[in-house]
């Protein structure tokens, strides 16, 4: 038997943690306010 499931787990977990990781900066990028977009007209 020369099966190796180390390296397959090791895929889905680089996967899974890329997926992860992407999907919690997109959350706190899109919950960051950004005054560098939006400059004070008001002043």
């Amino acid at each position: 038997m020369k099966r190796k499931p180390d390296v397959l787990w090791v895929l889905v977990i680089l996967f899974s943690l890329g997926v992860v990781t992407t999907g919690y900066t997109q959350s706190l990028w899109e919950h960051q306010p950004a005054p560098v977009t939006q400059p004070n007209v008001a002043g």
